[in-house]
């Protein structure tokens, strides 16, 4: 396949000089971000889009400033689970302002974009049926713009909550070579170890991304009479030797927590003390803890 450099003709759409402005957007509005964190997981359904959520609350809770991007194009949570679903962008010549939570958490997501709840992301093609061959295309031009074109202003940090897919981090490591760090997200299954072992091994030894740790979600079930642990899966919950050497922590089961992301309330801010919100909280604190530490290496 040909690069944008090495096509005779772009029909007069200037293809290439839109690419490297964009790119040249992305890299002026990183400049104002001290710290990049990817959130993946590889494997669906392990929670990923609501520890990101709580995550970001927790750290602007702690003084910071934060901004999350919805990642995930097709299948956008974030912007109900953090509580600014209804929230109408605003434009300007710098950029668009990205909603803001009640705390004061940024978010930009497709799910702002969208006129109706049944609405899918479709992309322009000739037909749909078609549209599959650029869709990956699309979906990274979307997200190049969610970071270049977002009024982001001076951060902390900044969330991306990628999709399912062990090739999403590769799109977000072009997009943002410097990537400070991945959290990577699993559960107590065997299936999702599998995928998530491919997740790591993509980061660390293909693309060098530092990976800041293994979150377990869903670790086990905390009786809510007599607060016992208790197995929430019924298979072996012995994480793998190359996860277990990478775990940042475990995070309990709580149907609250669900709850909350309904209710478009962050679960570390409205429960702070229950079980769940410490580990959350606990984790927010070693992703800071994870930058202290890179920023004093040498």
């Amino acid at each position: 396949m040909k690069t944008y450099n090495e096509l005779p003709s772009d029909a007069g759409s200037n293809i290439v000089g839109q690419v490297t402005a964009q790119a040249n957007r992305i890299q002026q509005r990183l400049t104002s971000i001290k710290h990049t964190v990817a959130v993946m997981s590889g494997k669906g359904g392990v929670g990923k889009s609501s520890l990101t959520a709580n995550l970001a609350t927790a750290l602007t809770l702690k003084g910071n400033t934060v901004g999350v991007v919805d990642a995930d194009i097709n299948g956008p949570t974030l912007a109900k689970m953090m509580g600014v679903r209804n929230v109408t962008l605003e434009y300007a010549t710098t950029g668009v302002k990205p909603a803001i939570t009640a705390i004061g958490t940024k978010l930009i997501s497709m799910d702002l974009l969208l006129a109706e709840d049944d609405a899918p992301v479709i992309w322009n093609a000739h037909s749909q049926k078609d549209a599959f061959t650029w869709r990956t295309t699309m979906e990274v031009g979307a997200l190049r713009e969610f970071i270049a074109d977002t009024e982001w202003g001076e951060l902390d940090y900044l969330l991306l909550d990628l999709p399912p897919g062990t090739d999403r981090l590769p799109n977000v490591a072009e997009l943002i070579p410097n990537l400070g760090g991945v959290i990577v997200v699993t559960i107590p299954s065997e299936v999702s170890q599998l995928i998530v072992k491919k997740s790591v091994t993509m980061a660390r030894d293909i693309l060098k991304v530092p990976i800041i740790g293994v979150v377990e979600n869903m670790a086990c079930y905390v009786c809510q009479h007599c607060g016992e642990e208790e197995p929430l899966f019924s298979v072996d919950e012995m994480l793998d030797k190359t996860l277990q050497q990478l775990m940042l922590d475990r995070i309990p089961f709580e149907p609250k927590l669900a709850r909350c992301s309904d209710n478009g309330i962050p679960y570390v801010e409205k429960y702070p003390e229950a079980p769940a919100s410490k580990v959350l909280i606990q984790v927010a604190e070693k992703i800071q803890n994870f930058f202290r530490k890179t920023e004093l290496s040498p």
